[in-house]
């Protein structure tokens, strides 16, 4: 059957790719965008997560459309990357308040629908580095290790209402921020990679989907890496 999926900051990259899979496998896929030009072929909703008025907004359009929200993943993100001492407060609160609070929105919303239908699937996108930890980016790496308490705190709060919640942690991901660094820092990077590469976006987005499908009811509160060993033990 097809569902209704919303897949935050699914304008590009890893929620681009995400966005696909869902539609490729016949799902009515929603994604929301901040900035720029929405690509084709999903229901599109323009909505700053950092906003709470304007995630009810792009909830009330997506309803109209698609009907609740089944599946959702939290994809948006932002980075300041900055060194400590030269970090502003800004820095560090506006990094939590899209990525965490912002993921915390976006799910809150969401689960009026599901808990009235007893079923529904989140899925956070985390990162290695939540777990990993990476110098000049504490605030990005804290607001992504707070996925993890968060998810599980509503696996416990929630699963005898059948919805499940899991995180993703990507690696690196060939994407065009990463496409950006020099040849030296991309060789520096994938030579701490067990597997010797980067991820495509297609391989973050195959695991979201195999997590929001009936094979992966039994999954919940799980952290997934998918890193190529990059952080493994972590």
């Amino acid at each position: 059957m097809s569902r209704s999926v919303l897949v935050t900051g699914g304008n590009r990259g890893i929620g681009l790719a995400i966005a696909r899979a869902f539609a490729d496998a016949g799902d009515k896929v929603a994604i929301t965008y901040r900035s720029g030009e929405p690509p084709a072929g999903f229901l599109a909703v323009k909505c700053d997560i950092t906003d709470a008025e304007q995630v009810e907004q792009a909830y009330k359009e997506i309803e109209a459309a698609h009907g609740n929200v089944e599946v959702l993943v939290a994809n948006a993100g932002v980075t300041k990357d900055q060194l400590l001492m030269r970090m502003s407060e800004d820095d560090f609160t506006s990094v939590l308040d899209t990525n965490l609070t912002g993921a915390f929105r976006v799910v809150k919303r969401a689960n009026r629908g599901m808990l009235r239908a007893k079923k529904g699937r989140v899925v956070l996108i985390s990162s290695v580095v939540g777990l990993l930890g990476q110098a000049g980016q504490a605030n990005y790496a804290a607001s992504k290790a707070g996925l993890v308490g968060f998810a599980r705190s509503l696996a416990r709060e929630l699963g005898s209402r059948n919805i499940t919640f899991n995180v993703v942690a990507p690696g690196f991901v060939d994407t065009d921020m990463t496409r950006s660094l020099s040849d030296e820092q991309r060789s520096n990077i994938v030579s701490q990679v067990p597997l010797g590469r980067y991820a495509q976006p297609e391989e973050i987005a195959a695991t979201v989907r195999f997590l929001a499908s009936d094979d992966a009811s039994y999954i919940t509160g799980a952290v997934i890496p998918v890193d190529g060993g990059l952080g493994m033990g972590h």
